[in-house]
């Protein structure tokens, strides 16, 4: 068992706990970029998906996650984010340009929508994402000299320095593309964590009541929130439009949303591993499910709503089961063995208090 003794305050808000944390991630970060040499195109295709969808678990991971708002609508980021960087493009910006003009694009968009959202609290607050997500559909539709409406639009050749990448000709340079970006932003995420901002973050989460009388200013702090969420998740829509290749108003419909809210709970609320774990469960699920179709003679026989069905029942045993996720189940197993046999049958039981404070709202 490792125990870290710290020394400054500066120990709490380490970018990593120990040098063996760092050896550990710096190896999965070198595996990352020997795997187009591993693998073939299939599956790195596959690998390059679960990056994307961990991107926006990250934005989304960052608003309900860290900060306690819900929200079913992030599906409207993500074509704000694939649609203005396609545009920009179209317009004659650059990639190194468009992408980041994109996420911020998106990150303004939230914020603004954030002003009036910041005042609803729980199923509210769902209830206007929702509709926000739908009424986006509509305005794809509406603006079609920009958007090109239900016809859609076909991502351009990205081109960095002279270097072509494109997902079906250059799959390997588009993986190393999405990997530098998560990478870049995990590491955003983790700052952000470690900074005032981060800190405020989990105070109104935890409560708002006992935040206000911290000094955290809850309405400001919630829209830093929504519009830093946002702009993550535009920049996963604009890298989901480049692996599509083509696009249209149904492409980001409320069952992403859905889907995305019940990657982070399967994968683990609150945590960084818990948007990859996620992401795993839903980019191999449907691989997994036309296997099992396969195996027991049924690969030619079309179930609808199975893959739907079966995420739902796996979220609701995780619920029942383990409300932490993935990433929670993961470390109640570390944990045991670290402190075997010292480790208790009820150490990790299920606190039914809350605070008081919350009463008030």
């Amino acid at each position: 068992m490792r125990i870290h003794f710290k020394t400054s305050y500066e120990h709490d808000i380490r970018l990593f706990p120990d040098w063996w944390t760092f050896f550990v991630y710096a190896t999965l970060i070198v595996v990352a970029v020997l795997l187009p040499w591993i693998m073939d195109d299939f599956y790195l295709g596959e690998v390059t998906n679960v990056l994307i969808w961990a991107i926006a678990g990250l934005g989304l991971m960052l608003l309900t996650g860290q900060t306690g708002q819900a929200s079913l609508g992030h599906a409207a980021f993500l074509a704000v984010g694939c649609y203005s960087c396609v545009i920009f493009m179209e317009q004659g910006l650059p990639f190194l340009i468009a992408f980041p003009a994109a996420g911020i694009l998106t990150g303004i968009v939230g914020t603004i929508i954030a002003i009036p959202a910041v005042r609803l609290h729980g199923i509210y607050l769902a209830i206007a994402t929702i509709a926000l997500s739908i009424l986006t559909d509509d305005l794809i539709v509406l603006m079609e000299p920009i958007t090109d409406g239900v016809s859609g639009k076909f991502a351009p050749m990205i081109t960095i320095f002279g270097i072509e990448i494109e997902r079906w000709t250059t799959p390997d340079r588009f993986y190393w593309l999405v990997l530098a970006i998560t990478i870049i932003c995990t590491l955003i995420y983790r700052n952000l964590l470690r900074s005032p901002l981060g800190r405020a973050f989990a105070a109104v989460r935890d409560s708002e009541v006992s935040a206000t009388a911290m000094g955290v200013h809850i309405a400001r702090t919630k829209a830093a929130s929504f519009g830093i969420s946002c702009g993550i998740t535009g920049l996963a829509g604009a890298l989901m439009g480049f692996y599509a290749g083509a696009f249209n108003n149904e492409t980001f419909s409320i069952v992403i949303s859905i889907t995305l809210l019940m990657m982070i709970v399967i994968g683990g609320l609150g945590s960084i591993h818990g948007a990859f774990f996620g992401a795993v469960v839903v980019a191999y699920l449907p691989q997994f499910l036309s296997i099992a179709k396969d195996a027991i003679g049924g690969g030619g026989v079309a179930i609808p709503g199975l893959e739907t069905g079966v995420f739902g029942a796996i979220l609701i045993l995780f619920i029942l089961f383990e409300p932490m996720g993935i990433y929670g189940r993961w470390m109640k197993i570390r944990i045991w063995f670290e402190l075997f046999p010292f480790a208790r049958k009820d150490m990790f039981k299920r606190q039914k208090s809350y605070l008081k404070t919350e009463r008030l709202r």
